[in-house]
């Protein structure tokens, strides 16, 4: 990995948009291991509906009262959630929580246009007059075309605003970082689409204003999270104040930058605690430069089993899979985990052969992924209610953390190793936890390793 991709604008432990090796702990507040039962406890609609607005009522209404006082909004909300000791992001992290989760999207909740004052200046003017965004300003400044863009009426635009603190995390010796790197620094903050708070409570990924060409026809996103540090975006930058409507727009203030992400190879190799046995497979297989090299396919998901999804499998079936003998039936079994050219967000789908970008609508959503894997696709679900969203494989495993965004791709990390189907009477019969042993595992597996060298 070439640190001078990351170093520029933040310590390699902030730069990642999936989450350092102690944070995953903490996702099991977003997990949804346990949804078939949670299910079973939801309130109902209405009651969902006015807990929420309840909750946003008294937050915003408290944010607009010390907005009205003041002459800079950006200002005073970045004033009184520091004045408050967060008070004002705490409230909104519990109400993300509790009940957000599992609103509708579409809900229309009032609040787009909570705010009685009616702005009277644009995204650009508040950051570029705000005392807390001074260093966000002056590299924006660098850029005419960022100014215009956020001066104009094109689109209401969200723009997730690091504060000057935000730019004291850079290390002292970072190298200084080209301009082209900063304008894509500065435009992954920006989204050409309207998401107040309200609707990123309900939201896991973002579409910004950066594009790239190895993500696939759609432009590169940012996930939103709900963990033991609140509500975050990309699972370290902290929103810190909420709401801070422009004529053309809202701000969000966050405690941290937002850094593009590196390649999925990149991610895995800096999680060993959770990918190393994923990592040495694709390495003694040969399939890790072949998924890094992104002149071969554009954007793609890897479903990645965690080393506990391995160690799941046992010893016996590990150690041979590990053996020089297994290693061509271990390549077309993570064959089987890797899709190209398909990009599958939680909420949102890219495919190189489409015209456009796919959001995910609420309900149920199917596709069948075709893999690496000679002929044999995999069939997901995802089921969205608002926040909750699960993601199944096979009618099996089970997305356990998603959207771990890439360059070239997102990676979901799944709570099991997937096995490809056996055909029983012209049937494909898939796997669902049933014990499996190494014969059963090479019988899956054996019409897919004929001559296959390594």
């Amino acid at each position: 990995m070439k640190l001078t991709y990351i170093l520029p604008l933040a310590a390699l432990s902030t730069a990642f948009v999936l989450p350092e090796q102690h944070v995953f702990s903490e996702l099991a507040v977003e997990s949804h291991r346990s949804a078939d039962s949670a299910f079973d406890k939801l309130p109902s609609r209405e009651q969902l509906v006015n807990k929420v607005e309840h909750s946003f009522e008294k937050l915003t209404g408290k944010f607009d009262e010390v907005v009205k006082s003041s002459q800079h909004a950006l200002d005073s909300a970045i004033d009184y959630a520091t004045e408050t000791g967060n008070d004002v992001a705490e409230k909104v992290h519990k109400t993300g929580f509790e009940a957000a989760s599992w609103m509708d999207s579409n809900a229309h909740l009032g609040l787009n246009d909570h705010h009685h004052n009616e702005p009277n200046q644009t995204i650009y003017q508040l950051i570029s007059t705000s005392k807390y965004t001074t260093k966000l300003a002056a590299a924006i400044n660098e850029y005419p075309d960022l100014v215009v863009l956020l001066n104009g009426t094109i689109a209401n635009y969200t723009v997730f605003a690091p504060i000057d603190s935000a730019f004291d995390k850079i290390p002292d010796k970072a190298p200084k970082p080209s301009k082209e790197f900063l304008k894509n620094v500065l435009l992954y903050h920006v989204s050409p689409e309207y998401y107040p708070a309200g609707k990123v409570l309900v939201t896991h990924t973002v579409p910004t204003a950066l594009t790239v060409d190895t993500v696939g026809i759609g432009p590169q996103r940012v996930s939103t999270n709900i963990g033991l540090k609140g509500l975050t975006v990309n699972f370290y930058a902290r929103i810190i104040a909420i709401d801070i409507f422009g004529t053309n727009g809202v701000i969000h203030g966050i405690d941290s930058l937002l850094v593009p992400p590196p390649n999925v190879v990149d991610i895995i190799q800096f999680l060993p605690g959770e990918f190393s046995t994923l990592e040495l497979g694709l390495t003694k297989t040969g399939l890790l430069p072949m998924i890094n090299d992104t002149s071969a396919h554009v954007g793609g998901t890897v479903f990645a089993p965690s080393n506990f999804a391995f160690q799941k499998l046992g010893p016996k079936i590990n150690g041979f899979l590990f053996s020089s003998y297994g290693q061509k039936y271990l390549k077309a079994l993570l064959e089987y985990h890797v899709v190209a050219n398909q990009t599958l967000y939680s909420d949102a789908y890219y495919a190189v052969d489409s015209v456009e970008n796919q959001d995910i609508p609420k309900g149920i959503f199917e596709i069948d992924l075709p893999t690496l894997l000679k002929d044999k696709s995999l069939n997901v679900n995802v089921a969205r209610y608002g926040r909750i969203i699960v993601i199944r494989i096979n009618g099996f495993s089970q997305v356990t953390i998603e959207d771990g965004i890439a360059a070239d791709g997102v990676i979901q990390v799944v709570s099991d190793v997937l096995i490809p189907p056996k055909r029983i009477d012209r049937m494909e019969q898939h796997y669902q936890g049933e014990e499996l042993t190494v014969e059963d595992l090479k019988e899956r597996l054996e019409p897919f390793v004929e001559n296959v060298e390594l």
